[in-house]
């Protein structure tokens, strides 16, 4: 019978990873696999650059697809990509309509494959497009969005999302043929209601780029996205990028909870976490006979018997007084659980009441869901517009799951920001800041230093301000993890050598000297003495008479110590060392493991 702690190590193995990694801001999981096709249009059009130095639009889009590739491969390899041309000259696909051209079915990201697109970049690439595949004219969208729904039926994987991210630079396909454009229109709100979603990244052309002409009617807009806001048309590459990173990951809610206003009164929100701690990847053991991912499974047998076990067979125990008190699973599980996962109201603080010391772990963010309870949305904007008003924060007990503890949070409002591009930078919300207990609130203890005198205090004011700087969090990447990536993009991509990461987390000591100039000089003379030189060496201690001897422990145990221990069979508690110098002072060769010097020590303690 196993002790009841081990069923927190074994069974609740599972339910303490995702516990943790809430916790710490690790790795979360999700059911299914995110899937995306890329839908380029290869008209002529999107082959012509508006300047001589700019990139075509199809250029563009080659890249951004290649960049979102890449960052798939790093960050989620599981994720399914395709790649559509449509308005070809050459067709291939699985229903045989004209003018589209599938490049890569829907499978995941590798090397072969961004490779296979780099092959489309650039000039040369022009002349393999032309050659390969050609430009068509005559096409229907209704048929291109056709053909990716059956990439997504082919799929034998369970997937969580479908997306379509189409890129042109034609705001109306069909403008001289209704009877297409209609079926087009159709086509998508089938796609639309059966759970795949349409984005628009829509490329900058002569005149600009009408969206209302179109494709209004055709794009996708989640239930948690602004109708009214649409992204400006991209004329160059970040402008690009920037769109897609917004929406090539899917938004997936930790978790959907009750928001419990009061015991009549309550909505759905999501929780989401918007920071997370990159980490390598772990390696993943491989057969070495045929390189494919080796698994681990665990049996729990009888040490008597030997027959397997079945869960229902164990049970679980905590020893009490002398006294072994058994526990069915039930109730262990029933001892984790406080309370019902949720959100429940505990009252309104004023903002200022919220200190930065108060930090325990990254916050996460709260959205109302509209899934399990209608009206969400309109009861969460108005919490949100109050708490905004009055300058408060919500206290709440959050529970995430079942088997976890409670926490108390603070809801703190968050207004709507966006960019002049339209996109948006801050979401509107509540942000949800753990709050510390009294425990995790430490007294420090000060000790007494000299204080500074007004003048230093001034100087290194001026210093400080003259090395101020906005700090932007994405503005720093960790060197070693991009160095590491890095050389697996060579390895895989057979590049001759990696390119070198920059490390931006060094200071820029020119630049700062540059800033500061005589300061620093200034600041010396007023705190340390005229002789002081940072760059002197410390004079080195000298060992004492005592420390300098031998390094050997000194044994303080006497023969018939030592031979009481042999007959005890106690002489395994006795260090590597400590046996050696007993084995030189019994005059005994003993060896270097430790198992040869105890079977020569009991050996000779014991023969007589």
């Amino acid at each position: 019978m196993s002790e009841w702690e081990s069923y927190y190590k074994t069974e609740g193995d599972e339910e303490e990873e995702k516990e943790d990694s809430a916790d710490t801001g690790g790795e979360y999981k999700y059911s299914g696999r995110d899937s995306l096709i890329f839908l380029v249009d290869a008209s002529r059009a999107m082959f012509e650059s508006l300047g001589e130095e700019e990139l075509t639009p199809f250029d563009m889009s080659i890249q951004c697809i290649q960049s979102v590739y890449t960052s798939k491969i790093i960050s989620s390899d599981r994720d399914l990509l395709a790649v559509v041309f449509y308005g070809t000259k050459t067709d291939k696909n699985s229903v045989n309509f004209k003018n589209i051209y599938v490049l890569q079915e829907l499978d995941n990201p590798g090397a072969k494959r961004i490779l296979e697109l780099d092959r489309f970049k650039g000039q040369q690439g022009k002349k393999h497009f032309e050659e390969l595949i050609g430009h068509g004219s005559d096409y229907s969208l209704s048929e291109v969005l056709w053909v990716c729904a059956n990439l997504f039926s082919d799929v034998q994987f369970k997937m969580s999302h479908k997306r379509i991210m189409l890129f042109t630079n034609e705001d109306d396909p069909h403008g001289s043929d209704s009877a297409k454009a209609s079926r087009a229109r159709t086509k998508a709100s089938d796609l639309r209601d059966t759970g795949i979603f349409l984005d628009l990244m829509h490329l900058k052309k002569p005149g600009g780029f009408d969206i209302s002409l179109f494709y209004r009617d055709i794009i996708s807009t989640a239930e948690d996205e602004d109708i009214g806001v649409h992204f400006e048309e991209s004329g160059k590459l970040e402008d690009l990028l920037r769109k897609v990173r917004a929406k090539e990951t899917r938004k997936r809610a930790l978790c959907r909870l009750k928001f419990k206003l009061s015991k009549d009164i309550a909505f759905t929100v999501g929780i989401y976490n918007l920071v997370q701690k990159a980490n390598k990847p772990p390696p993943v053991r491989l057969y070495r006979e045929t390189n494919e991912p080796v698994r681990t499974k665990t049996r729990t047998f009888n040490v008597n018997t030997g027959s397997l076990l079945l869960p229902s067979d164990t049970k679980r125990s905590q020893i009490y007084a002398n006294r072994k008190i058994v526990l069915e699973k039930e109730e262990t599980e029933q001892l984790k659980c406080f309370d019902e996962p949720g959100l429940i109201l505990i009252g309104f603080k004023p903002v200022a009441l919220l200190k930065k010391h108060h930090y325990l772990r990254p916050s996460l963010f709260v959205y109302p869901e509209e899934t399990l309870v209608n009206g969400s949305s309109t009861l969460f904007s108005a919490l949100l517009v109050k708490c905004l008003e009055k300058e408060v924060i919500a206290v709440c007990r959050y529970t995430p799951r079942k088997n976890t503890s409670p926490y108390f949070v603070a809801l703190v409002p968050q207004e709507e920001e966006l960019d002049d591009q339209n996109i948006q930078v801050t979401p509107p919300g509540l942000q949800l800041v753990y709050l510390p207990y009294a425990d995790d609130k430490r007294n420090v203890p000060f000790t007494a230093k000299v204080v500074a005198n007004p003048e230093q205090i001034d100087k290194m004011k001026a210093i400080v301000q003259k090395l101020r700087f906005r700090y932007r969090s994405d503005s720093f990447e960790n060197p070693v993890l991009q160095q590491h990536f890095r050389n697996l993009e060579a390895l895989a991509l057979d590049l001759m050598e990696p390119e070198q990461a920059v490390d931006l987390t060094l200071p820029k000591v020119e630049a700062m000297n540059k800033r500061l100039g005589s300061l620093v000089d200034e600041f010396k003379e007023l705190v340390y003495p005229p002789d002081y030189s940072p760059e002197g060496k410390g004079t080195k201690r000298k060992q004492d008479a005592e420390g300098s001897g031998s390094k050997r422990p000194k044994v303080e145990l006497s023969e018939e110590e030592l031979k009481d221990h042999a007959i005890k069979g106690t002489l395994g508690k006795l260090t590597v060392p400590m046996l050696k110098e007993a084995c030189r002072a019994c005059g005994l060769k003993g060896g270097l493991k430790k198992q040869e010097l105890l079977d020569t020590l009991t050996k000779h303690l014991l023969k007589d």
